[in-house]
């Protein structure tokens, strides 16, 4: 059975806490009337600091969309390689043994996607396939696990190398002041994750069960506008409670596996924001702590988009590795609205599976 192997995940050295983003706010956009009510949401979002790949004052700045594209080809290929490295030796694989990547992000364009510039330079074999995924948003992290599981069900045996780049901070557009920009600058950071899903063997998450769902007549509420000025996060405030749609579309996926959503050992949600984490917890009738591992990533390093899962998912294997066949969910939501949902449970090889 296909199975999703510990997470690597790295964020960039720079920081920015909670109150230099409310300062910088406040600097940049003084004046406008609908900052007061920015400032009190992102107070609310819990994110005490976040990670960027730039000081804040060039993050500020805009040197134009071809520099900031630059930018993201050369830091992705800074940061990616030794996030990739760790993400093998975690599944007891190299590169050669990779059959597939499945390269995640949203934040920059590059054509070929990286998966080409990884394959010539990190060893990976020729005929390995690409899957590069830009248009899912957050959701690309449970989609690319997703993508992982049918290929490793198609190709029995294979190995899927799953990628996160998310530099969200390159985004960034000062002249933007309408609520779901000046909210977004407040809650999204950058990071690099990447993960294994092995075909047979390794230790982490059986892969069971995957499925999608959009909600109809949505695909305008998460949306980017593109500029001469590059991408332009567009955010509808109905968003925040689209969980209550959802929820019930992730219970009937449980009990069509034969599972109740609300008595699962463990819960790796996308972080999107406080008020999905709280709303999800409350319509699956599942306590808040529950979602801890989600909570600490949204409050350490912001919404980091598509690596949001990995990193929950790290933190839930390096924190209290679960017990043998311990039941889970795994879910992304991004724009469409859609939800990539993935259900699986706890296993390892034992001296038995090794012989």
């Amino acid at each position: 059975m296909p199975r999703l192997c510990k997470p690597s995940v790295r964020v960039p050295e720079y920081v920015i806490t909670m109150e230099e983003t409310l300062e910088f706010a406040q600097r940049v956009h003084g004046g406008k009337p609908q900052l007061p009510l920015a400032l009190r949401l992102i107070r609310n979002t819990g994110v005490r600091k976040r990670h960027i790949v730039q000081p804040i004052e060039k993050t500020l700045g805009h040197p134009g969309f071809e520099e900031r594209n630059r930018v993201y080809e050369a830091e992705s290929r800074k940061r990616c390689p030794e996030v990739i490295e760790e993400a093998l030796a975690n599944a007891d694989v190299a590169a050669r043994d990779i059959d597939a990547i499945v390269y995640v992000s949203c934040t920059g364009f590059l054509m070929p996607s990286l998966t080409a510039w990884l394959i010539n330079t990190m060893g990976f074999r020729s005929d390995t396939r690409q899957l590069p995924i830009a248009q899912l948003g957050c959701a690309a992290g449970g989609a690319a696990i997703n993508r992982a599981h049918d290929f490793c069900l198609a190709h029995p045996g294979g190995n899927v190398l799953i990628v996160s780049c998310e530099l969200c901070s390159l985004c960034y557009q000062p002249g933007d002041d309408d609520i779901g920009s000046l909210l977004s600058d407040g809650l999204f950071g950058d990071a690099v994750a990447a993960a294994v899903v092995r075909g047979d063997g390794g230790t982490g998450v059986d892969l069971e069960r995957n499925g999608s769902y959009l909600i109809p007549h949505t695909e305008d509420w998460i949306s980017y506008a593109v500029r001469d000025t590059g991408f332009h996060f567009q955010l509808d405030r109905r968003v925040p409670g689209t969980m209550e749609p959802l929820a019930p579309v992730l219970r009937d996926f449980a009990t069509d596996h034969d599972w109740d959503i609300g008595k699962l050992d463990f819960y790796i949600i996308h972080a999107g924001g406080p008020r999905i984490l709280d709303d999800l917890a409350r319509f699956l009738d599942v306590d808040r702590g529950m979602f801890r591992h989600s909570w600490a990533t949204l409050t350490e390093r912001g919404n980091i988009a598509s690596a949001v899962v990995l990193d929950a998912l790290r933190r839930l294997i390096e924190e209290e590795t679960p017990q043998a066949d311990a039941t889970g969910v795994i879910a992304g939501f991004g724009p469409g609205i859609t939800a990539e949902m993935a259900l699986g449970r706890w296993s390892r090889d034992t001296p038995d599976d090794a012989d």
